[in-house]
């Protein structure tokens, strides 16, 4: 078989990792981290040019299935994916780790946009921990408070006149996270519903301090697209789509 995977997340390197090289995997990063932690087997780097394009990718390069394991809040490649695989009339999963659960002790403010995050930094103090990537800033580049902003990668674009940026990648312990925290005297925490045990810690710390959590909603997957929760789970829906592909040549 030869699979595509839709890749960049630590999932979607395991997955690589499970399938070669009993498989043909190719795995696409969309090329947004300038140095990224590349997965085994083939990788190509940069966008497909739509749904479109990524069906002629597809038919051109003998797809037998996809799994869309990108970040959870990576939806318009997700969409363009569910579009490309039914023209292309190729098997299509999404690989989606769970999102986070607040437990006992948390004080979660759920949102459903980056702008109603930031509408909603107006019931907090002044200091704002702001977790959720380098390519949203623009949404609170009007707000009065101070930042601290944590990626990978430099931001670009507008961002907050009153921002510190700090360049670093997870995964982060609670010790550092709580650390970070009590030295920036943060007020509140702002981040996306990721899911990752890497940058979960920065929870746990909240929690320990009392401080409140702005959290925005994860998008649903695109209808009809089944999902998976592992990397394993992934592989053996591929082995029985492999199956049933197997038993209709047969027939």
């Amino acid at each position: 078989m030869h699979i595509l995977i839709l890749g960049g997340t630590t999932e979607a390197r395991a997955l690589a990792g499970l399938l070669h090289p009993g498989a043909r995997v190719t795995s696409s990063l969309a090329g947004r981290v300038a140095a990224p932690r590349l997965p085994v087997g083939e990788v190509r780097i940069g966008g497909f040019g739509g749904a479109e394009g990524l069906a002629a990718w597809l038919r051109e390069h003998a797809v037998d299935a996809v799994i869309d394991a990108t970040h959870p809040f990576a939806e318009r490649i997700s969409f363009n994916a569910a579009r490309a695989a039914a023209t292309a009339h190729v098997p299509l999963l999404a690989l989606r780790r769970p999102g986070w659960v607040p437990v006992e002790g948390d004080d979660w403010h759920e949102v459903t946009s980056l702008d109603e995050a930031a509408a909603a930094l107006d019931a907090f103090g002044d200091r704002v921990f702001l977790t959720t990537g380098r390519m949203g800033l623009a949404a609170f580049a009007g707000r009065p408070e101070w930042f601290l902003v944590r990626s990978v990668d430099a931001p670009e674009g507008p961002m907050p006149a009153r921002t510190e940026v700090l360049l670093d990648r997870g995964p982060f312990t609670l010790a550092g996270e709580r650390e970070l925290m009590g030295r920036h005297r943060i007020d509140v925490l702002v981040t996306k519903d990721s899911g990752a045990a890497a940058t979960a810690p920065k929870l746990a710390a909240a929690r320990e301090a009392g401080v409140p959590v702005v959290i925005v909603r994860r998008p649903p997957v695109p209808e009809g697209v089944p999902t998976a929760a592992t990397p394993e789970e992934a592989a053996a829906w591929l082995r029985a789509t492999d199956a049933l592909r197997a038993r209709s040549m047969e027939e």
